[in-house]
């Protein structure tokens, strides 16, 4: 994949788990147009924050999966990302493909966050969908020309918790899931394979 893609890939989902940091317990509040573009805001600024914070980069990957964790609907992604072999899994096998993903998805963005200083979002819209919420914004790195971010957020938790984005329609969740398929495969269809070389992988 280009780097300008990834680029364009690791700020959206720093900014998305970020954004999971500032989630509002009340979802009637969550999505209206201004709460929206004003915790878009609070998130970039508070990654520029972290950024400027002086702190090693392993102190903010840990940072950065401590919000993944708790703001995140880190099971629903990780259920995604495995594809079919979850229905297959064991419930302990799952908890470790959970546990794993998210030290995954921390490591392989968390190591960018330094590319990030000066982002800009705009949110343009934001309306309630059948799976839950869509946020659409314009996205703009130092360097390049702005682009279309969507964001998903789902409240079945009882809190708002990003689950998705689409960045230029590309669909991100969906591309993670094709990489650990791929993953899977040279393991040979071996989950526990898999669960142990994710824990060290990204």
């Amino acid at each position: 994949m280009p780097s300008k893609l990834f680029s364009r890939r690791s700020f959206v989902s720093t900014v998305c788990v970020g954004l999971t940091a500032l989630a509002l317990p009340l979802p009637a509040l969550a999505l209206t147009e201004a709460r929206a573009a004003s915790l878009v805001n609070e998130v970039v600024n508070e990654i520029n924050r972290v950024i400027a914070s002086g702190k090693s980069e392993s102190a903010m990957i840990r940072d950065f999966e401590k919000l993944f964790v708790r703001y995140g609907d880190v099971p629903i992604m990780a259920r995604y990302a495995l594809g079919p072999d979850a229905r297959t899994a064991s419930p302990a096998q799952l908890r470790s493909f959970t546990q794993a993903f998210q030290g995954y998805i921390s490591r392989k963005y968390g190591k960018r966050f330094r590319e990030f200083i000066g982002g800009e979002v705009t949110v343009k819209t934001a309306r309630k969908i059948k799976a839950g919420y869509e946020v659409k914004t314009s996205v703009k790195l130092q360097g390049q020309a702005p682009f279309d971010v969507t964001f998903l957020v789902s409240d079945k938790s009882g809190k708002d918790k990003f689950f998705n984005m689409f960045i230029e329609g590309v669909n991100l969740l969906l591309t993670e899931r094709t990489e650990i398929g791929s993953m899977l495969d040279r393991r040979k269809g071996d989950l526990n394979a898999l669960i142990r070389d994710l824990a060290s992988a990204g």
